[in-house]
């Protein structure tokens, strides 16, 4: 029952009641016109009715602010509606730049209509769900509210930035060829070791200076092996790493980060997993190609910042999800606790790469100089950097990365471009 209906029953009764009691007729009869309007609406009042919608997106997975048009079909498959008031509910985070997401009409028998607009948004994973659909009899007295299905899903990932291939060196790779230095002797183009001649060595590959110091052995030269390796990639999103904001900014940089790397290593043609550790664990598992390019971005899309007790600490990272010996990627501002878990993870014999945004200058800005302000932050970046020394110092590679600079010119600063290991440290010089 609206209102106008209720208006018009206390009108009724407000008649009935004042006849009644002053025992006049001509008050009484001023009632029966309405009632005689209310039995009209009764009679024509609509029943649920029957009706089909389906929607279309153009673009499914398109980047940040990508306008994207949206098409909703619906068909009435029952009896005339005199009166219908469609209206989509367009998902949180989605702005309707042109178009409308409501309209009021008739809606006869067997016809169908088309609603379309135009949305964009920022990252993230959108549901559309139902069209929630009005109807109501000519006189606007009786009316009815349903939900009708028209599903769809709009994905916008992460725009990877372009970025130069990464030099690593993890202790084991696969045994395919690629850009990594595989520490055995083989087909390549770097200098590995001299050993003695073996039939079949290319005579091209004789060492003759060697050589001319023995009196009856040949010498040939053998190049490290150029393979593939398995990169696993974290992405930390605790709201704790971001001040216990769950919509910080900083985060944003950091997934474009981990889109940026994940493409990179992916054209060198290793096998890549993805692994978001926040409110909870959003995984894709280790794969290459385009397709595995695909189901990281959108595991990216979905990414979020969020808080779960049992998932404070990196300890819990499902290390297992990463295969033995591989390269570790960690995209986190970090923790002070999390040193010692790195330094663990390293020690089980993962090569470990952090790539660490930088909270402290990001939240700072700009400070009054000989200000407490100055004097606070110094202490914190003071604590900051001594804390990645002492990551530097188990042989992790970090990259202290201030957002305000390219991660490509951050990578190529710390990275060199054919890193050779240190002796006994395991870490690119």
């Amino acid at each position: 029952m609206n209102s106008r209906t209720a208006f018009l029953l206390l009108l009724i009764f407000g008649f009935l009641i004042t006849g009644l009691i002053s025992l006049n007729g001509a008050v009484i009869a001023l009632a029966i016109p309405l009632l005689v309007y209310l039995g009209i609406a009764l009679w024509y009042s609509p029943t649920p009715p029957d009706l089909v919608a389906f929607r279309t997106l153009p673009l499914e997975t398109v980047f940040p602010d990508t306008p994207v048009e949206v098409n909703i079909f619906l068909k009435n498959n029952g009896g005339d509606l005199p009166e219908v008031l469609i209206e989509d509910n367009v998902p949180e985070g989605l702005t309707v730049l042109d178009g409308e997401t409501s309209r009021f009409l008739p809606l006869p028998a067997g016809e169908e209509i088309q609603l379309s607009y135009v949305v964009k948004g920022g990252r993230g994973d959108y549901r559309f769900t139902t069209l929630q659909v009005s109807y109501r009899e000519g006189a606007g007295l009786f009316e009815g509210k349903i939900a009708v299905q028209a599903s769809h899903r709009l994905m916008v990932r992460p725009r990877p930035r372009p970025l130069r291939s990464i030099p690593i060196r993890p202790p084991q790779t696969r045994g395919f060829a690629g850009p990594i230095p595989s520490r055995q002797g083989g087909v390549g183009v770097d200098f590995f070791l001299v050993r003695e001649y073996q039939p079949g060595d290319p005579m091209r590959r004789i060492n003759w200076k060697v050589t001319a110091r023995e009196e009856q052995n040949l010498f040939t030269n053998l190049f490290e092996q150029q393979r593939v390796a398995d990169v696993g990639i974290i992405l930390d999103a605790r709201e704790q790493s971001y001040g216990g904001s769950n919509d910080h900014l900083l985060f944003e940089y950091a997934v474009d980060a981990a889109a940026s790397i994940a493409d990179a290593f992916l054209r060198d043609g290793n096998r890549v997993g993805m692994l978001v550790y926040g409110a909870g664990i959003d995984t894709a598992f280790p794969g290459a190609g385009k397709i595995q390019h695909q189901r990281i971005l959108q595991v990216l899309a979905r990414a979020h910042l969020g808080s779960n007790y049992a998932l404070e600490s990196l300890s819990y990272l499902p290390t297992r999800f990463f295969p033995p010996h591989s390269q570790v990627v960690l995209i986190s501002p970090l923790q002070p606790h999390d040193t010692e878990i790195l330094i663990t993870l390293r020690a089980h014999g993962y090569q470990v790469l952090v790539l660490s945004p930088d909270l402290i200058r990001f939240d700072a800005g700009q400070v009054a100089p000989n200000s407490p302000e100055e004097l606070a932050l110094r202490i914190a970046l003071a604590e900051r950097k001594f804390a990645l020394q002492k990551l530097r110092r188990a042989g992790i590679q970090v990259l202290d990365w201030d957002v305000t600079l390219p991660l490509e010119q951050v990578v190529r600063q710390a990275i060199p471009l054919r890193p050779h290991l240190r002796r006994g440290m395991g870490m690119p010089v």
